[in-house]
């Protein structure tokens, strides 16, 4: 597919249209973010916020934040720069949305090798051994059900003896203050790196670029072939070589402009700590990993360092018009099934594609596919279930993509009557009535799916904080700091008390202790961790290691 894709834009590339003004070349993150500004694409927040209210803030905003004064913590937090269709085109310097595909294939079919600089901005600050502290990161909560703090920006590089260097886009759950997981369950390079090491006995040193310009992003986030140094696409796709320098504690390069630079390494545990939940590019919680332990050896930043938040998810798009609801309602409803909502769509012809959403009780996706099929001349059906908007043409593309076994949820009816106008349909005589097929989806639900898997991402706080309210001065109130090591022993305790009786998601712990500072909530369920109290049941969500709860590992963790 990657190689049809880049033959495809090798074509258009012939053109000389590569879609990228030249002057950005040389643009690091805090010009891209200047152009943001200037284009009014990017908000300062200047007045105090809880951290706990960024992500949902940044969801209610039509930009990208830039939150200067985040309680508690003396680093800004940037978020949403690339949210919105306008400000991914900004970020590759193109003109219109298609261009970055071409500015992809541009940095495949044209890479430059990184040059390693000895001097770098990000050296500014050098923290190491027992002056690593994540919790003094400002590492936002996201989603409700998420297990804790996620790092989601970091651009993490790595080294194989037999590969040479990958780069890619992970995240890392903090657990103690030098200590995170890293979300590599799924099979890429970064995880065979890893798991060569682990056979080995030996720890993967990793560097993770916090802030970095979105150029290095896309490179990054590209799945190149192994022994491709991604670095090398980003510095096609920018149009000049990424600059990295070396890093303090560790032999590893890293992006010499970030933010913030986190050296670590993958300790050999193997696949057995539990990680997450996440929340999904999908508009979906995921499940459960087990991954590895991360230990962050030292923190490098800028004097006046941000921390960037990437935000997921930032899909959206239009309605459409119903039409010929009355045939389609009269046969679901003699099928005995409870419907909610039809769109008959234009992009069907309006009368060819038909979306239904039901009320469904077991086994009536089917029924109600077979009865809206008969209806007319309805050729193509998908049934969603009462959570979907029919009028929403990605929420049922997203419902088929997450819902949908194909062996399983797809029915073809061969020569069935068809209407005669539909052109995909052989010429037949005149007077002979045209058979053709229909097709129908069953994009709900299946019977004996775990709900959890379905939990929608909902931001913390939605019900309380709104970005008008920010934008019109509101102040979250400054709550009295105190990193006294007795309040954390104590608060560390109720947190104890408080998941003993029941397991709680991250979220509704930082909740419940609301009145104290959130980095102090973080390290008391640190403290947890640290004495190894601290676990996860099988829905993410805190619990004692010791309980029924505690999720158990799968036999086979590696």
């Amino acid at each position: 597919m990657v190689g049809e894709l880049i033959t495809q834009l090798r074509l258009v590339n012939k053109s000389g249209k590569l879609g990228m003004n030249e002057k950005y070349k040389s643009e690091n993150f805090r010009e891209f973010l200047e152009r943001l500004r200037a284009k009014k694409e990017l908000i300062d927040i200047k007045q105090p916020v809880d951290i706990r209210h960024i992500a949902t803030l940044v969801d209610q905003a039509e930009t990208a934040l830039l939150f200067h004064n985040v309680n508690g913590y003396e680093i800004p937090v940037i978020s949403g720069i690339l949210r919105s269709r306008n400000r991914a085109i900004m970020s590759m310097g193109c003109e219109n949305y298609s261009q970055i595909e071409h500015r992809l294939a541009h940095g495949i079919e044209n890479p430059i090798s990184p040059v390693h600089i000895k001097s770098a901005s990000n050296k500014q600050v050098i923290q190491t051994n027992d002056e690593v502290d994540l919790y003094k990161l400002p590492i936002p909560m996201s989603s409700i059900y998420d297990g804790g703090p996620m790092i989601t920006a970091g651009v993490v590089i790595a080294k194989d003896q037999e590969f040479g260097f990958n780069s890619g886009m992970y995240r890392f759950m903090v657990k103690e203050k030098n200590l995170t997981g890293i979300d590599i369950v799924t099979p890429n390079n970064m995880r065979l790196f890893a798991q060569r090491a682990y056979e080995s006995g030996q720890s993967c040193p990793i560097s993770i670029s916090i802030g970095t310009h979105p150029f290095e992003i896309m490179g990054s986030g590209f799945r190149s072939p192994l022994g491709t140094d991604e670095m090398s696409i980003a510095g096609g796709i920018r149009g000049a070589a990424v600059e990295l320098t070396s890093c303090e504690t560790i032999d590893m390069p890293c992006i010499a402009d970030a933010e913030i630079v986190l050296e670590a390494e993958i300790l050999p545990t193997g696949w057995t700590h539990p990680e997450g939940r996440f929340g999904e590019f999908t508009r979906l919680m995921g499940g459960l990993h087990w991954n590895p332990i991360v230990k962050i050896n030292a923190v490098t930043m800028r004097k006046d360092s941000m921390y960037y938040a990437l935000h997921m998810p930032w899909e959206n798009t239009w309605l459409a018009a119903p039409t010929r609801y009355t045939a389609i309602r009269k046969s679901v409803k003699n099928a005995g099934v409870e419907l909610k909502d039809i769109n008959v769509t234009l992009g069907g012809c309006g009368f060819w594609h038909a979306i239904i959403s039901i009320k469904k009780q077991a086994g009536e996706g089917k029924n109600a596919l077979l009865a809206a099929l008969i209806a007319q001349d309805i050729k193509h059906v998908v049934v969603v279930d009462e959570d979907i908007d029919v009028h929403n043409p990605a929420d049922v593309e997203w419902a088929i993509a997450t819902r949908v076994q194909g062996d399983r949820d797809i029915i073809v009816i061969p020569r069935a009557r068809a209407k005669p106008l539909d052109p995909s349909l052989p010429i037949t005589p005149p007077g002979v009535v045209p058979t053709g097929a229909k097709v129908g989806v069953d994009a709900t639900i299946g019977e004996g799916i775990p709900s959890e898997r379905y939990e929608r991402i909902a931001y913390a706080y939605a019900d309380k904080v709104k970005i008008e309210d920010y934008l019109d001065g509101k102040s979250d109130p400054i709550l009295a700091e105190d990193e006294d090591k007795v309040l954390t022993e104590k608060l560390a305790k109720k947190v104890f008390d408080l998941i003993k009786k029941e397991p709680k998601y991250y979220q509704e712990i930082a909740e419940v202790f609301g009145e104290y500072e959130f980095k102090v909530v973080a390290r008391a369920l640190g403290q947890l961790h640290t004495e190894e109290k601290l676990w996860q049941d099988d829905r993410g969500r805190a619990c004692l290691k010791d309980s029924s709860h505690a999720a158990k590992p799968p036999k086979s963790t590696n």
